[in-house]
């Protein structure tokens, strides 16, 4: 089978697993105490919370389909295919919530998942393979962090709803591209130099770090408001990120030219799908804030 196959398939597996222990997480976030927010104390209710565990297990389960499609694959491939996450964690809060699929919800997900087909299709991602000078790792860690702190800086000014949780699940998607931009490096040294280079790499505990702030972040999403406000930002958000990070650090390619055109029409289906699902969703007794 193809690498590159090999790597969508474990992509896709991700989004599933990723999509799972979301939801999860939602189901104990919304029992957490106004009080606890963006706080130690959020972390101590939610580690005594089996539904949050439970997702933290599948989430990890998750990290390791990452790093096996990252094995396969360039960044710029396999992080697009996360944006899958965000029609599966909805699909699959439906179910927990055992509510109806809102008129328009699956038109949302095919759209969303033929756009993306299209744009992965039309760009044909290919690994840049290029050296990562610390210039350049110190300019994309300045943004990101930059960025993750400015959007929880303002999401800590906004009252508990939409907005809020939109606002902390953007800084959590930039800490997880981080985290797999990381993760790709530090696969990249595991298969370059072996076992004894990787627990030396500090992109290693780099990676375990970005992670720890990315699940931080995603909790204060999970407890601010709505699954639907919070998940079109994380998962654009990663995707997004991910792929700048890709080309700008590894030197991953797109296909140009005349490809630009189907890329664009793709992008755009995905957006548009994104955008439709982010105004669906169950209904406000079932996920409104706590």
């Amino acid at each position: 089978m193809d690498t590159s196959v090999l790597s969508a398939l474990f992509a896709v597996l991700t989004a599933l697993a990723n999509a799972v222990g979301t939801v999860l997480q939602r189901v104990a976030a919304r029992t957490v105490p106004r009080g606890d927010a963006f706080s130690p104390r959020l972390v101590r209710y939610l580690v005594h919370h089996r539904a949050w565990l439970a997702g933290i297990a599948v989430i990890v389960a998750a990290a390791v389909l990452q790093a096996l499609a990252l094995a396969f694959g360039p960044l710029s491939l396999v992080q697009p295919i996360l944006v899958l996450e965000l029609p599966l964690a909805l699909v699959i809060a439906q179910l927990f919530t055992r509510t109806p699929a809102p008129a328009g919800g699956w038109r949302a997900c095919i759209l969303t998942t033929a756009g993306l087909a299209l744009l992965l299709g039309a760009a044909a991602p290919a690994e840049g393979g290029r050296e990562v000078s610390a210039a350049a790792w110190s300019a994309a860690l300045l943004a990101v962090g930059l960025g993750s702190a400015a959007c929880t800086a303002i999401a800590l000014t906004r009252p508990r709803g939409a907005a809020r949780a939109a606002l902390f699940g953007t800084a959590s998607a930039l800490a997880y591209a981080l985290t797999a931009t990381l993760m790709n490096a530090a696969i990249d040294t595991l298969e370059d130099s072996g076992v004894l280079a990787l627990a030396a790499a500090w992109q290693t505990y780099g990676c375990v770090a970005a992670g720890a702030c990315a699940l931080f972040l995603l909790a204060n999403a999970m407890e601010s408001g709505p699954l639907i406000a919070s998940q079109p930002a994380l998962t654009l958000g990663e995707a997004a990120a991910s792929l700048a990070l890709g080309i700008f650090l590894n030197g991953d390619q797109l296909r140009a030219g005349w490809w630009f055109a189907p890329q664009a029409a793709g992008a755009a289906m995905v957006i548009w799908g994104v955008l439709l699902l982010s105004r669906l969703g169950p209904p406000r007794s079932a996920e409104s804030p706590t």
